[in-house]
């Protein structure tokens, strides 16, 4: 498993591959061979885990690919923390919960992880909080029962998380600026609903390129269609990388 810290030294390994690709189990790990080297981690979701189980994590990492387990873990505190055991015993480089599980949930989930990871001797995986899911905005959130804005709640939920000791969350790159007024500096943010330019948004609500959210301040950038769908997806993950090189010149620029 690499660490966080060659992972930001190098633009690939802030780049994350959504590989929910179907129902067969040898395509999916196609993948995985076909993007080695070319993204930093893969990421295994509800319909990947559903349909293949523990095993698509094993055989991902057999092939030297570091996983993301977007499960989104949301339940009673000591669910949660059994379910960040098993994730963390998966030897999982990434998995998350959502913040709405409450305080109490993630702080649980995140003292079953460490202690586990010292007690096994393997480094703690890195847990992240949902905040608010990019296909929803402000209307959506009204008719679910939720007060405010989509960016109010993003920030109330961020805080709650690092209250809670979790070291980052799942936001929409267009709330990466309050977060890092909210949040601070080393607070790890991890931003689906990336399109390049010109691409279809699909089903997200709140998009940014690989290079504006990169320039905001985001560490790591989710990416799945725009990657399977093009003609060389390779290639496409390879000019996201230099997207994302482009946005991290921009932050030292921005920063000196």
């Amino acid at each position: 498993m690499k660490t966080m810290q060659n992972r930001n030294s190098d633009p690939r390994g802030k780049l994350i591959f959504a590989l929910d690709v179907g129902e067969d189990l040898d395509e999916a790990l196609s993948w995985v061979d076909r993007l080695s080297g070319h993204v930093g981690l893969f990421k295994i979701g509800k319909e990947a885990f559903t349909h293949f189980g523990p095993e698509i994590v094993r055989q991902v990492r057999q092939r030297g690919g570091d996983v993301f387990l977007d499960l989104k873990f949301h339940d009673i505190p000591n669910t949660v923390a059994r379910a960040a055991e098993a994730a963390a015993g998966l030897g999982v480089a990434m998995f998350n919960m959502h913040a709405s599980g409450g305080k109490k949930m993630m702080e649980e989930a995140v003292t079953a992880t460490r202690s586990l990871s010292e007690k096994r001797g393997f480094a703690m995986p890195v847990i992240l909080a949902v905040t608010i899911l990019t296909s929803l905005n402000d209307q959506d959130l009204k008719e679910i029962g939720f007060r405010g804005t989509t960016r109010e709640a993003v920030l109330g939920l961020a805080r709650m998380a690092q209250d809670a000791g979790v070291p980052g969350v799942i936001a929409s790159p267009q709330d990466i600026d309050g977060l890092r007024a909210a949040c601070g500096q080393d607070f790890l943010i991890v931003t689906p609903g990336i399109r390049g330019a010109g691409a279809a948004a699909d089903d997200q609500k709140r998009t940014l390129s690989p290079l504006e959210a990169v320039s905001l301040g985001a560490d790591y950038l989710v990416v799945g269609r725009p990657i399977r769908l093009a003609a060389d997806p390779a290639a496409e993950a390879d000019a996201i990388a230099g997207e994302i090189a482009r946005g991290m010149s921009s932050r030292v620029r921005a920063a000196s």
